[in-house]
């Protein structure tokens, strides 16, 4: 990850392949080689650390022959991608994850071929290369968009969210869109980029933050990303930086949503802890070089920032080990320049003695430990650098761990520094995972010495030792880890777990700790006004990041403690992190990402997968596969769209104050009821038992609401799922998400498309309304409604209605469900109503006598600007006596 927590997209995205940019083509040209970036946006939601990315881009090819383009970014190495999808002439391409073991045959397929199916690779220091390439019919368009997910760490006092640019043209519309969320409070945000000079950095970017929210904006005119004012070339070209911390008034930071919790532990105003470091280090023959140079001028610059009140000692091995004392000695100043001394001095010699130098270093901390009493209320730290495997002394490398895990006994953490290409580094990996430490890579380049620096760095500051956090074992399951050997300034413990139902009032976070010269303890209760608070803030994105970010956690932890088991254990392992990557949707090491629909010229389909530590480089593999989409050839449907088919002249559904609208075909005849329920209420519209399928609605207040008066209440949101094949769709007036859950593609109205999943089939109308068809099931119609000058509303919401129910199961219940199967009323004694306009009469339902009134409500099904008028017997007091039970019933908890 670097230095600090990094969220890290490269942007190389969808340059028209082979094309050359003349320096003669006209200002504000962007189109090259007949390929048009007509949009390029990178959307990033960070809700409590745990950042959710999406990058959407939107090609033409306005040539009249079929053009490649390339769809490239860059992620993280220890982000999860959650989804991709390919959209061109209106049909979707989705990823499908699953189990890696179901895709062998594309991999065993393209291994037979000599091919890397593979759509990602390892690319550079922290970064994996997701690169598609596909060709594109002529006079079309095509739509990349590409979601991934990462909890942010904190290093170095803050959180980073860092963008590498390079589109390599002029983008139409570019976009980077940074949205914080932090209930703490966010305490600072700052923005810097290598490709903008400061001034013009300034103008162009805009940055705000306040309370719990922080923004950053950059959306560049294709002028603005002009390298200068002829040229057609862009100056985007490097990295966009965001960085943030929190507030740290409380000591407590404790979240809780939908059964899980996040708690932060990141203490301040403690004072800094003296510490015990003996720094272990390889001066084999392998080392000669820029290694050793570097090397040396990291540990001179190390020593020089030793604190007054630390000790150290140094020890180093090649055939042989030799250490500089023997024994921990104080920071002095006359001490420190002894040691750069001897540093500076020292030879390589020979082979690498990594098991006896590590004893060695060992034998040092733990001895002081054990005969210094001053010494042993520091905290002590081990660190290691090597740059090949060990060739001398002990070799067995499960030797080597049972050693150094004896020798350490769980006391102080083992950080191993591997040096170079030629380390075993999955073998230093699990080392300084068993010793409660961890391991990094250092490159071999000319900046060796600022990475050994920024490591330790890292680990400089001590604040506290011995860090157990502890929650009641009745409330609490699936934790993630929760103790720590040690905490340092600057850094963040992060726990995250869940909560047994009805346990919340006995949830609690107790914390202790060995500080300098006392003890530490907290303990952390929920607040449970100030959680109802940021939910309503927040809403349902905080419950589903809260929920990612455990599930994130857990599944980078197990798989850790993978790479130190074997045999069955291994395989029970893999089980449950393929079983939870399933879940939640994510690509690791267990899953694969595989791509129906779209195929190269081996017939081949692509696949997105994890790269492991050990893959080969970007730059080492061969060509890329270019796959061509099915809309180079106009695909024909094998059956009718149901957008396409013969509305119903009524239909059942719901619209406006929320109306609700029966339509009873046997009797030609119509009734309805509405529903008052305070805004936020989730109403249970349609459930089929007999599949699970279900739509929930929930409802928003008139923004616009006159004081005294009743506040009208809309649909603002419509959850749409069918568990048999894992759909979800949330629909909102301002977006139309797939698969939310799992981080999944985001849809606006302003776009044309049409989708299928499994058996779903998603119809979208640009700026009008959507048709969700579902096979054996039903045909429902969702429609936008927008504020209007002279519209009686003042915010944006959604109707809802039933276009075709007839394979629904007699079992249908909900507001809407229970109608859609015949049933008999009878209507008399019709008679003049309180208004004299209106006519009441008394109907006889479910064994119900009721008093209606005769009146009119709008179907907005077909005409969704104005609507057309539809007489209708209404039901009064929220449809009592018409509907099952009470209106109360049809209340839920949640949106799906």
């Amino acid at each position: 990850m670097g230095l600090r927590g990094l969220l890290w997209v490269s942007l190389l995205t969808l340059q028209a392949m082979h094309a050359q940019v003349s320096p003669k083509r006209p200002k504000g040209s962007e189109t090259v080689n007949g390929v048009l970036i007509q949009s390029l946006k990178v959307n990033c939601k960070v809700t409590s650390r745990f950042a959710h990315y999406v990058i959407t881009s939107q090609v033409l090819n306005s040539a009249n022959e079929a053009k490649e383009v390339a769809f490239d970014v860059e992620i993280p190495k220890t982000a999860f991608i959650s989804h991709f999808v390919v959209t061109t002439n209106g049909k979707a391409f989705i990823g499908n994850i699953k189990d890696k073991v179901t895709a062998w045959k594309q991999y065993r397929k393209a291994a037979i071929l000599g091919e890397n199916a593979g759509l990602v690779r390892a690319s550079g220091r922290t970064m994996e290369q997701f690169t598609i390439h596909i060709s594109i019919s002529p006079q079309s368009k095509a739509m990349f968009q590409l979601t991934y997910e990462e909890v942010l760490k904190r290093r170095l006092m803050q959180y980073d969210v860092v963008i590498k640019v390079k589109p390599k043209q002029l983008v139409h519309h570019f976009e980077i869109d940074v949205d914080i969320f932090e209930p703490q409070g966010i305490s600072k945000l700052d923005v810097q980029t290598s490709f903008l000079p400061k001034e013009l950095a300034t103008q162009l970017i805009r940055k705000s933050f306040s309370g719990k929210e922080g923004h950053v904006l950059f959306r560049p005119t294709v002028g603005q990303q002009q390298s200068c004012p002829s040229c057609s070339t862009t100056m985007l070209d490097g990295e966009f930086t965001v960085t943030y911390d929190v507030n740290r008034d409380k000591i407590c930071d404790l979240l809780v949503a939908n059964n899980h919790f996040a708690h932060f532990f990141a203490p301040q105003n403690l004072t800094n802890m003296n510490k015990n470091v003996v720094f272990v280090i390889d001066i084999s023959s392998s080392m000669a070089g820029q290694k050793e140079k570097q090397t040396k001028e990291a540990l001179l610059k190390i020593l020089g920032d030793m604190r007054p009140g630390d000790y150290f000692d140094l020890v180093l091995f090649g055939s042989e080990v030799q250490s500089w004392r023997g024994s921990l000695v104080l920071a002095s100043t006359a001490n420190l320049k002894a040691a750069q001394d001897f540093v500076r001095h020292f030879s390589l010699a020979g082979s690498t003695n990594l098991n006896g130098g590590l004893l060695r270093g060992i034998e040092i901390l733990n001895k002081a430990q054990r005969s210094n009493p001053v010494l042993s209320s520091h905290a002590p730290i081990l660190i290691m650098l090597t740059d090949g495997e060990p060739t001398e002394g002990v070799r067995d490398r499960s030797q080597i761990l049972m050693n150094v895990r004896n020798a350490i006994g769980g006391r102080f953490p083992l950080y191993n520094l591997g040096f170079g290409q030629d380390v075993d580094f999955n073998f230093l990996e699990i080392m300084s995972m068993e010793n409660n430490g961890r391991a990094q890579r250092i490159y071999e380049d000319h900046d060796a010495t600022q990475q050994l620096q920024g490591f330790y760095n890292q680990v400089a500051n001590p604040l506290l030792v011995d860090v157990q956090l502890q929650y009641p074992q009745d409330a609490v399951s699936a934790l993630t880890q929760h103790s720590h050997k040690q905490y340092y300034e600057g850094s963040e413990i992060v726990v995250a777990g869940r909560i047994a139902d009805h346990k919340l009032s006995s949830f609690k976070a107790d914390v202790q700790a060995h500080g300098e010269g006392q003890e530490f303890k907290t303990s952390c209760l929920v607040d449970e006004a100030e959680m109802k608070k940021l939910l309503q803030e927040r809403g349902h994105m905080l419950e589903n990041h809260i929920e990612r970010l455990w599930a994130y956690l857990t599944i980078q932890e197990m798989l850790a403690k993978r790479m130190k088991l074997g045999g069955e254990e291994r395989d029970k392992l893999s089980a449950e992190i393929l079983k939870m990557s399933l879940n939640y949707q994510f690509v690791t090491p267990m899953t694969s990402m595989t791509m129906s629909g779209l195929v190269d010229e081996s017939g081949l389909q692509p696949v997105i997968d994890k790269p492991t530590e050990d893959y080969q480089p970007l730059e080492m593999l061969g060509h890329r596969r270019s796959f061509a989409l099915p809309a180079n050839q106009k695909p024909s449907p094998t059956r009718p769209s149901s957008s396409d088919k013969k509305l119903p002249s009524k239909v059942t559904g719901v619209d406006t104050d929320p109306h609700f609208i029966i339509n009873i075909p046997q009797k030609e005849d119509t009734l309805c009821f509405n529903i008052n329920e305070e805004p936020g209420v989730i109403l249970s519209l349609v459930q089929d038992p007999n599949t699970g399928f279900s739509v929930n609605g929930q409802l928003i207040g008139d923004t616009a609401r006159s004081p005294g008066k009743h506040e009208g209440t809309y649909f603002g949101r419509l959850g749409i799922a069918n568990p048999a094949t894992g759909f979800q769709l949330e629909v909102t007036p301002q977006n139309i998400t797939l698969n939310p859950g799992s981080g999944g593609t985001v849809f606006s109205w302003r776009d044309q498309a049409s989708l299928r999943q499994d058996k779903v089939v998603v119809t979208i109308n640009r700026k009008r309304n959507l048709v969700v068809s579902v096979e054996d099931g039903g045909t429902f119609e969702v429609v936008l409604h927008r504020v209007w000058k002279g519209s009686a509303t003042h915010q944006d919401f959604l109707g809802f209605y039933v276009l075709d129910s007839h394979r629904m199961s007699a079992r249908t219940h909900g507001l809407l469900g229970q109608f859609l199967q015949p049933f008999d009323y009878k209507v008399f004694d019709l008679h003049p109503g309180s208004d004299p306009q209106k006519t009441d009469a008394t109907m006889v339902v479910k064994n119900h006598q009721l008093t209606v009134t005769r009146g009119l409500q709008k179907d907005y099904s077909k005409d969704h600007r104005h609507g057309a008028e539809v007489t209708c017997w209404f039901v009064h007091n929220n449809g009592a006596g018409l509907i099952d039970g009470v209106h109360t019933d049809y209340i839920v908890a949640d949106i799906f």
